[in-house]
C-alpha cells in the first residue's frame, strides 16, 4: 500500500476494483463508509454486486476479465477530458508518450464493449477520479488472479500516474492483502527471486552480504513459484517439501493435479496449528504454536509492524515456528541458533534496509511502525514516493486486452468465480473450528443469476452438480441478482465442496498467480 489504511477514511474519491471489502477486508470498508458519510465519492469494479457495490455511486459491473481493456478507456476518456497531470507526468514519469500513442489508438465504444459497461458510465468514473484533489485505488485478488493480473496491476498503476494520483496523503494506490501477515512474508524473502527487503538473489552484492552474515554460500538462482511447485506432477523435480501454515489441497486451482504431486514426494513435512487436508497427506506433522503461544511481528497491508506477544505457553508439544526451522537446521548441519525472537529482529534490522529502525524495544511501546524504518531514529513511513520511486522515476507500461484462458462455450456455458464469505477465511483452517462461526456459515452456497435458474428450473437450496473441465462438485443454489447472468460464484472454504477441483491453474507468466476468477463450467440440476 502506498498509503496508510486511516487515510482511505479521508479521501474524496475511493475506487475499489476486485475486491469484495466488507466480507474480506471489513475494518477497511469501515473506512470507506467513514469517507461515504463525509461526502466522498466511491466507484466499484466488480462483476458481482456486492454489498459494496450496492453503496456505489458508480457500479462498474465488468464482464470477467475485462480490466484492462475498462482502465484504458478510463484513461483514454481522461486525456481527451484534458485532466492528465502534465507536471507529474514530466516530473516523474518516463515512458509516457508510448501509453499515450496505445490510447490514441482505442475504439472507445469497441472497448466498452469488451467490459460489457456502457461508455457513458466510464466516462463518469473517470471523470470522477480525475478530478478528485484526493483519490484512492483500492484493490484485491479480483485483480492480481488473472492470467494478465500483472499486466492489471500495471495499468492501476497507470491510471494513478496519469492523474498524479499518488505520492500523496490520502491519495494513492492500495493493494489490500489476502492474509495478516503475507506483506511480512514477502518482506522476509518468502519469494523465490529475493532475500529479505526484496534483494535479488541473483545480484552479487547482495548475496555476498546475506553470505557473510550468514557464513554459507548461497545460491544466486531464483527459485521456484508455489505453482511450479505444488503442480509439478508425479515426476516433478522436487522430491521432498516442507509446507507451512499453508493448505494447498484445498486452497490450490485444479487439486487433482496437486494431491498427484504431493502423494508422490518422496517426503512430506507439513508443519500447521491442526491437521488439514494437506496435513492428512503427510509423512511427518510438526504441530506448529498459534498466534497465541509465541512472540514475534506481524506486517500487515499497510505496512506496519506489529509485536504480537505470546499470552499462553504452547500446547502440548506445539513449538513456534522459529524452534520448528532452527531444529531442522541444526540437524540438517547448519547450526542456526537464535536466543529469542529480539535476537532475529536485530539481524533483520541489520540485513533488511527498510526495516532498519525495527526493534522489538521501539514496536512493543507503541501501534508498530510502517516501512520503510530505515534506523532507529526514524519515525516510520506512512505513505509512499513522496519525493521519489525506488526505480526513480514511475514508469508507463502500456498493456492490451489479453482474454481468459478459459472462455465459456456449449459444453461449459458459465463463467465460474470463487472468492470468501465473511465468517470463514482462507481455507477454514482456524475458523471452521469456531461452532458459532459454523452457525453463520457452515457450508458452500453456488451463487445463480435468477435468470439462469429459472432456464435451469433451480431454487434457493436445490443440489447442483457444478462441473468443468477438470473436475466436479455438489452444492446448494442461492438465487440472486448479485451475479450477472451467465455467472455463477461460490466460496473454497468448504472440503465437502473443494471448489478448487474445478477451477483452472493457468497462471500469469511473471507472478505465476493463477487465474481463480474464470473458470468455465456447466450446472446440472440433481438429486443428492
Amino acid at each position: 500500500m502506498t498509503n496508510s489504511i486511516n487515510e482511505i477514511a479521508q479521501a474524496q474519491v475511493i475506487l475499489v476494483s476486485g475486491s469484495n471489502t466488507t466480507e474480506a477486508h471489513p475494518q477497511v470498508a469501515r473506512r470507506m463508509f467513514d469517507a461515504i458519510d463525509r461526502g466522498a465519492k466511491l466507484i466499484v469494479i466488480d462483476p458481482r454486486r456486492t454489498r459494496l457495490a450496492e453503496h456505489a455511486h458508480i457500479h462498474l459491473a465488468i464482464r470477467p476479465g475485462s480490466d484492462i481493456p475498462l482502465l484504458n478507456a478510463m484513461m483514454r476518456i481522461i486525456l481527451d477530458e484534458n485532466l492528465a497531470d502534465d507536471l507529474f507526468i514530466e516530473m516523474r514519469t518516463e515512458n509516457y508518450h508510448a501509453l499515450r500513442d496505445m490510447l490514441y489508438q482505442l475504439d472507445l465504444d469497441e472497448t466498452a464493449e469488451i467490459t460489457g459497461v456502457p461508455l457513458a458510465k466510464i466516462s463518469a468514473a473517470a471523470q470522477l477520479y480525475a478530478r478528485a484533489q484526493k483519490a484512492v485505488v483500492c484493490y484485491c485478488l479480483g485483480v492480481t488472479q488473472h492470467i494478465c493480473g500483472t499486466n492489471n496491476v500495471q495499468s492501476i498503476a497507470n491510471l494513478a500516474m496519469l492523474t498524479g494520483h499518488v505520492e500523496k496523503e490520502f491519495t494513492g494506490v492500495d493493494p489490500l492483502r489476502g492474509q495478516n501477515n503475507v506483506q511480512g512474508a514477502c518482506d522476509m524473502g518468502a519469494l523465490p527471486g529475493h532475500f529479505p527487503s526484496y534483494q535479488p538473489v541473483n545480484t552479487a552484492e547482495y548475496r555476498t552480504k546475506f553470505e557473510q552474515a550468514w557464513g554459507t554460500e548461497l545460491s544466486g538462482t531464483p527459485g521456484l513459484s508455489l505453482m511450479e511447485m505444488t503442480h509439478s506432477g508425479p515426476q516433478g523435480a522436487i522430491r521432498g517439501m516442507l509446507i507451512m501454515g499453508e493448505n494447498p489441497m484445498l486452497s490450490d486451482p485444479n487439486l487433482k493435479k496437486v494431491e498427484a504431486t504431493l502423494k508422490n514426494l518422496d517426503l512430506l513435512v507439513v508443519s500447521d496449528i491442526f491437521l488439514t487436508e494437506t496435513a492428512a497427506l503427510a509423512d511427518v506433522v510438526f504441530p506448529a504454536a498459534s498466534f497465541a503461544e509465541k512472540t514475534g511481528t506481524f506486517t500487515n497491508s499497510e505496512r506496519r509492524v506489529q509485536m504480537v506477544r505470546q499470552v499462553i505457553p504452547p500446547l502440548g508439544s506445539c513449538r513456534s515456528d522459529g524452534e520448528i526451522i532452527m531444529a531442522l537446521s541444526q540437524v540438517m548441519g547448519y547450526d542456526m541458533r537464535y536466543e529469542s525472537m529480539a535476537e532475529v529482529m536485530e539481524e533483520i534490522a541489520l540485513l533488511a534496509p527498510i526495516y532498519g529502525g525495527m526493534f522489538h524495544d521501539r514496536i512493543e511501546g507503541c501501534w508498530g511502525l510502517q516501512w520503510p524504518c530505515w534506523n532507529r531514529d526514524h519515525a516510520g513511513t506512512s505513505f509512499l514516493h513522496k519525493y521519489y520511486f525506488t526505480r526513480g522515476r514511475g514508469h508507463f507500461v502500456p498493456a492490451t486486452h489479453e482474454a481468459a484462458a478459459e472462455l465459456p462455450d456449449a459444453d461449459f456455458p458459465f463463467i465460474l468465480n470463487t472468492g470468501r464469505v465473511y465468517h470463514q477465511y482462507h481455507t477454514g483452517t482456524m475458523t471452521r473450528q469456531s461452532s458459532s462461526l459454523n452457525r453463520e456459515a457452515s457450508e458452500a452456497l453456488l451463487e445463480v443469476n435468477p435468470q439462469d435458474a429459472a432456464r435451469l428450473g433451480l431454487r434457493t437450496g436445490d443440489w447442483v452438480e457444478l462441473s468443468s473441465r477438470r473436475g466436479s462438485a455438489t452444492v446448494k443454489a442461492h438465487i440472486t441478482e448479485q451475479v450477472a447472468k451467465g455467472s455463477v460464484y461460490t466460496s473454497f472454504h468448504f472440503p465437502a465442496v473443494a471448489i478448487n477441483l474445478l477451477t483452472s491453474d493457468a497462471r500469469d507468466p511473471k507472478a505465476q498467480c493463477p487465474e481463480y476468477k474464470v473458470s468455465a463450467v456447466r450446472l446440472e440440476k440433481i438429486n443428492p
